[in-house]
């Protein structure tokens, strides 16, 4: 009896510890050229990130023949040494939806590339991650490919897990990863009407409940960019990244109508987007509060805390917008 008590005792105590332990920031980079402003390298020192998840290039599928294709390798302009890199891989649906793919023959390309970056910069990894939103249609060449690329690469792997893989994954499956990283923004249709959709709260209700019966161990990525979505009689002609929207306020050329809208009032350029009267710009943002919102509702859903917590994405625009200490913040919530 004596020997079980202590038993269960040491049990409490490492449960306990262990959600003490809260999760360490990294981020993703996802620009072509990996060079660090100023301010980026603040931040990275500032919040003691050890991790950087880059994209090191897309997979697609070539226009002529549809064969897939690397597309937009990433350059590296600045020593990274220091910290510790998992390439990601973005892999468009589409390769996933062709009848008869050479899975072994992609993957054990798609892993000559990675390696063949890491050698040209001096770089290693011991972990891969693996982007793709795929969907019922596309699973079951999706889950061998990740198999491939875990007996190929003979390194930790992970993947990106969408919100609606996770509510119906027994119909979605699980692919055969040591993580996953469930990307908690994208979450609904983009669209002239007035609903963010980056992140809506009433629409992360709707899945985040089902986290607790998802078997595969989660970290969590949280969005920290915007975008505007450019609007011409009622349609949606596109997305407009990296617009600064206090400039906006100030432009003669565009009318604030509401706390989202703003109205094009003459015809002109910006930023080489032409812009019709009358057109309108419906900007999409994440405040400070919804972070902190999305964290407090992660946590309190989840049956253990996340290792990491990856934010989408480093860049200085993307950071300016939030005050220094909102990083540390969020992870306190776990």
């Amino acid at each position: 009896m004596i020997k079980r008590f202590f038993l269960v005792l040491i049990v409490v105590l490492l449960s306990a510890c262990s959600k003490n332990d809260k999760p360490a920031i990294a981020f993703y980079y996802w620009k072509t050229n990996l060079k660090f402003s100023k301010t980026e390298k603040e931040i990275l020192k500032e919040n003691n990130v050890q991790k950087l998840y880059v994209r090191y290039f897309d997979i697609g599928l070539h226009p002529q023949i549809q064969n897939p294709i690397p597309i937009s390798p990433i350059h590296f302009q600045e020593n990274i040494r220091k910290f510790e890199i998992v390439p990601v891989v973005f892999i468009k649906n589409k390769v996933m939806l062709e009848k008869n793919p050479d899975l072994e023959d992609l993957a054990q390309k798609t892993i000559h590339l990675i390696n063949e970056i890491n050698e040209k910069n001096g770089l290693s990894c011991s972990e891969i991650q693996i982007d793709c939103d795929w969907t019922l249609e596309s699973k079951d060449h999706y889950l061998k490919f990740i198999e491939n690329i875990k007996k190929l690469s003979k390194k930790k792997l992970s993947a990106t897990i969408r919100l609606h893989q996770v509510k119906y994954f027994k119909k979605t499956k699980i692919p055969n990863v040591d993580n996953g990283v469930l990307m908690f923004y994208n979450m609904g249709t983009i669209a002239p009407d007035s609903l963010n959709s980056i992140y809506d709260r009433k629409i992360s209700e709707g899945y985040i409940k089902t986290l607790k019966k998802y078997p595969l161990s989660l970290n969590y990525a949280l969005p920290i960019y915007s975008w505007a979505i450019h609007i011409r009689n009622g349609k949606v002609l596109g997305l407009r990244s990296k617009l600064n929207f206090t400039e906006l306020k100030k432009d003669k050329n565009f009318e604030q109508i509401s706390p989202i809208f703003f109205k094009v009032k003459q015809s002109n350029y910006k930023n080489g987007v032409y812009y019709e009267e009358n057109d309108l710009l419906k900007t999409e943002t994440i405040s400070s509060e919804n972070l902190m919102e999305m964290a407090d509702d992660l946590s309190e859903n989840s049956t253990a805390s996340p290792k990491e917590i990856i934010f989408y994405d480093l860049d200085e625009f993307n950071l300016k917008n939030y005050e220094k200490n909102i990083f540390k913040q969020v992870i306190s919530s776990f």
